[in-house]
């Protein structure tokens, strides 16, 4: 019987989240806030923990573009140095948990488009969030390995709950002050997840092990997705911008530099499919998500 676990990034979005659906276990917390049970900084201190039979480790520095060195150290910090210190505040424990599942990203495979993209894909993300994820992975494996701990590690897309952070929470608060246009139709498919199914598949995942992605199973275009916030916040549905006009306005934001709203490279990400396999958690977790676009709810 699983009974007591550790969840580190409590306080963030997911955690919050998996502290709300997996109440009838005993969740001890550990973060830098002064609510949490264990109050430790993982980016630079060992932690001194508790025995407990499962390990969640949800904490880490979430994706966006860094600006500066320093943003990009910070990904390392957070993400490997981070997890390299949970590992040794588990090694002092009196005991070793069972299990040990890391919340990781599909940022790993390091794609900006493709179609059903399945874990035995490259992980060739070169850019600092990929990358740190990539390295607190192998590590997360290599520590259970050899000390016979089951692992789990769920890669995720875009997460999908009540106040979302990150790019959700932008095209939520475009749709809502009117500035959010669809490009060239808005077809382009995205991968996203409710957070609610990932924190509750995670006690059984826990038990069985292994590597997977986790998606809804639909994979909604821009246009879908923009349709049913549009609903929720009482507003119309987002223009449409011609692909010609986003092309000129994205030259002119290669000129501008990174403060551009658009650019090349951002208009090649947004008309472009990138969809991940979920079809491994399907057979072997027995994972049954709910469509984002039928459940989904942004307050």
């Amino acid at each position: 019987m699983m009974k007591d676990i550790l969840l580190t990034g409590a306080s963030g979005f997911l955690g919050k989240i998996i502290s709300e659906h997996l109440g009838s276990f005993e969740i001890i917390t550990l973060g830098r806030d002064v609510t949490s049970d264990v109050i430790c900084d993982l980016a630079l201190e060992i932690p001194v923990l508790p025995v407990v039979d499962l390990i969640i480790h949800a904490a880490g520095k979430a994706h966006f573009v860094p600006k500066t060195e320093t943003e990009k150290r910070d990904f390392y910090d957070v993400n490997v140095t981070g997890t390299h210190n949970l590992l040794k505040g588990l090694e002092k424990a009196p005991h070793l948990p069972k299990y040990f599942v890391l919340i990781s990203s599909v940022a790993v495979y390091g794609k900006e488009s493709g179609e059903f993209i399945d874990e035995d894909s490259p992980l060739d993300a070169k850019d600092p969030y990929g990358h740190s994820k990539i390295q607190a992975e192998k590590m997360v494996e290599n520590w259970c390995k050899k000390r016979g701990i089951t692992y789990t590690i769920l890669r995720l897309p875009l997460l999908a709950g009540p106040h979302p952070p990150g790019n959700l929470k932008a095209m939520i608060r475009g749709i809502d002050k009117g500035y959010y246009f669809n490009i060239a139709g808005g077809g382009a498919k995205k991968s996203i997840v409710l957070a609610a199914d990932v924190a509750r598949i995670i006690p059984g995942a826990a038990k069985i092990g292994g590597i997977y992605n986790l998606t809804d199973g639909v994979n909604p275009s821009f246009t879908e997705l923009s349709a049913l916030i549009a609903l929720q916040t009482g507003k119309s549905k987002p223009s449409n911008m011609p692909l010609l006009l986003a092309s000129v306005i994205s030259k002119i934001g290669d000129l501008l530099g990174k403060k551009a709203p658009l650019n090349s490279k951002k208009l090649e990400k947004i008309i472009s499919d990138l969809t991940f396999d979920d079809r491994k958690a399907v057979r072997i977790l027995n994972w049954r998500p709910n469509p984002v676009l039928k459940e989904f709810k942004i307050k």
